[in-house]
């Protein structure tokens, strides 16, 4: 009873701290690409979608519905969703194995970082984790005695899952040849109430299915096929490393090591949870081999996670209790380490500071800042002017701050890599360009930095054959520019033809390098070119101030030889170099950029790299 009491207090301390800890994150972190674009389906209600089913956009939907137009409100029924999956894993575990065991299965659930984040992003993740424990006590339940009350929970797992995401088929898949597996389980799968169960929540597929079959199979031929290189690459070994990082090691070997022991246990639940959570891991560390590695897919096996949990506290009974302190502790840092991680995105100047690692969080930065300068463009533009984006990310997350879910979209590669073209074209939203605008004023909202920089100058040459010779734009750099946006406000009528594309600049630094130490006085060398009008000077910059002007027009030869299709008439004396005297600037890191000057009079800024300037 000390042990219960304990344990009791634990959870319910870990479960208001996290809690309250998510609501705080929930509210100041800047909304992820995902979550905007659902927001965009939650505002065009329909039963499926192209990437999704419906549950997803529907509870996006009920959020701002109930609580206006906010980050918080977005994810509020996410949270609470979220919320609801230690409670459940406490409860489950209580009912199989015992109150002591309740609890501490359920605080672990807390601790597990995948699991104890839920619902802190507007994610379909939350539904499957919920659905996932619902068909695991129904399953439970269900071997112990076949029940109508059974049934009908194992109907509204399934039926939620269903409605939550094409993934959750694993879960249904390794369910079932679960319950083949286990004599008691092929004794509940002949009664009829099961069957009944079954069917209700197959028919909760059929609105995915239609959607498919109205539109030539494009959200399952995205989801199975088209991401997939269905090809076997090494990549699938970090996968693993990477679940048991996410996990920490200590959960992660004990989790697995609770699958093993009870994979032929004698109790039905405990079996049950061993061959479920273990085949979920196993199938997709497999499919880690094969399947794409290009978008997130960490939180994946986290159903299998979930499975495992109620089987976690029998396994720790058996260790040193130093180590078992050592698992509970790593654990926590996790989670920690986690929602650190979330809270440093959501802070500018750490953004800023990250701008030239790996890990800048991109998908999460510079939107408040885009929004508010599309405000003032727009403003000072012709009444009547139409905002359009190139690529999905843009128009959802300008739709959420602009309260506006109709933005056009342009044909974009982005938008066919993470299958949203046919949603876009099935709500009318993707525009050809200026056929379609006729005379209208438009700003063209254009993401530089989507696009991998060997591609860019192809896709300024695209945008020119939608949309015709581009104005000098307005550069949005963020974070030094690795969120970059121009802002193009074209002319209220269309131009007249030409066959020169004129589009922003190019340009590069070849030395120094970014992240190289430099003396207060050193040398810039480089290239840059501007397609249609050229370029007549070059000026360095170092934090945002002009501090050399750089002989400009130097050969530079195999510039014109890799971008083949460039047009600057200068070429290919586009390079440039110079010296650069820094005088008292103060030793450390700075952020050295360009200012680019065209012929034509308008001024751009490039992107910054970072150096070092020893003392």
């Amino acid at each position: 009873m000390r042990d219960e009491d304990r344990l009791r207090h634990v959870f319910w301390a870990l479960f208001g701290a996290v809690f309250l800890l998510k609501l705080a994150i929930a509210a100041r972190l800047p909304l992820f690409v995902d979550e905007a674009f659902y927001w965009t389906e939650g505002q065009h209600l329909a039963a499926a979608y192209s990437d999704l089913p419906g549950l997803t956009a529907w509870l996006a939907r009920l959020g701002t519905s109930l609580g206006g137009d906010s980050t918080l409100a977005l994810r509020a029924p996410f949270l609470l969703i979220g919320a609801l999956v230690p409670w459940m894993v406490a409860r489950i575990t209580t009912r199989e194995f015992g109150p002591a065991a309740g609890w501490q299965a359920g605080c672990f659930a807390l601790l597990l970082p995948l699991s104890g984040t839920l619902g802190l992003l507007a994610l379909p993740d939350a539904a499957m984790a919920l659905a996932t424990l619902l068909c695991l006590d129904a399953g439970a339940r269900l071997l112990r005695e076949v029940r109508a009350s059974s049934s009908l929970e194992l109907a509204a797992g399934l039926a939620i899952g269903a409605l939550s995401h094409y993934r959750f088929i694993a879960v249904i898949g390794v369910g079932f040849l679960v319950l083949l597996a286990i004599p008691d389980g092929r004794k509940l799968l002949r009664d009829v109430r099961v069957w009944i169960a079954v069917a209700i929540g197959a028919s909760a597929w059929a609105p995915l299915v239609a959607w498919n079959y109205d539109n030539a199979d494009a959200g399952l031929r995205f989801q199975l096929v088209d991401r997939h290189p269905w090809a076997f690459h090494a990549d699938g070994l970090w996968f693993v490393v990477i679940q048991s990082l996410l996990v920490t090691p200590p959960l992660f070997a004990a989790l697995l090591a609770a699958a093993w022991r009870d994979r032929n246990g004698v109790i039905p639940a405990a079996r049950y949870f061993a061959l479920l959570g273990g085949g979920v891991l196993l199938g997709f560390f497999a499919l880690g081999f094969f399947a794409d590695t290009e978008r997130v897919s960490f939180h994946w096996p986290m159903p299998g996670y979930l499975a495992l949990l109620p089987l976690l506290p029998a396994l720790l009974a058996t260790w040193p209790r130093t180590v078992r302190r050592l698992t509970f502790g790593v654990a926590a840092l996790g989670l920690v380490g986690m929602l650190g991680y979330y809270v440093a995105v959501s802070l500018p100047d750490v953004r800023a500071r990250s701008a030239a690692q790996k890990w800048y969080p991109s998908n999460f930065a510079g939107w408040n800042e885009l929004a508010e300068a599309v405000r003032r463009q727009r403003a000072a533009m012709p009444a009547g002017t139409r905002v359009v984006a190139d690529n999905f990310k843009i128009a959802s997350e300008l739709g959420f701050a602009l309260g506006d879910a109709d933005i056009p979209v342009l044909d974009h590669p982005l938008n066919h890599k993470h299958g949203r073209a046919p949603q876009l074209a099935l709500w009318g939203l993707l525009t050809r360009g200026r056929e379609d605008w006729g005379a209208a004023p438009v700003l063209l909202v254009v993401g530089a930095s989507e696009v991998e920089y060997k591609n860019l100058l192809a896709r300024y040459h695209a945008l020119c054959s939608m949309v015709g010779p581009l104005p000098p734009p307005r550069v949005l750099n963020i974070d030094h520019g690795r969120q970059r946006f121009l802002l193009f406000a074209l002319e209220p009528a269309p131009r007249g033809p030409s066959s020169r594309c004129t589009a922003p600049a190019m340009a590069w630094i070849d030395a120094p390098a970014s992240g190289d130490k430099v003396a207060r006085s050193f040398e810039v060398r480089g290239w840059a070119f501007k397609d249609g009008e050229g370029l007549s000077r070059v000026e360095v910059m170092l934090d945002g101030e002009v501090v050399a002007t750089m002989a400009y027009g130097q050969p530079a030869p195999g510039v014109q030889g890799y971008w083949k299709i460039s047009n600057d008439p200068q070429h290919p004396n586009v390079g440039f170099s110079g010296p650069v005297e820094l005088g008292a600037v103060t030793p450390g890191r700075h952020w050295l950029g360009l200012r680019l000057h065209a012929r034509d009079g308008s001024i751009e800024d490039w992107s910054e790299q970072p150096v070092d300037v020893r003392d």
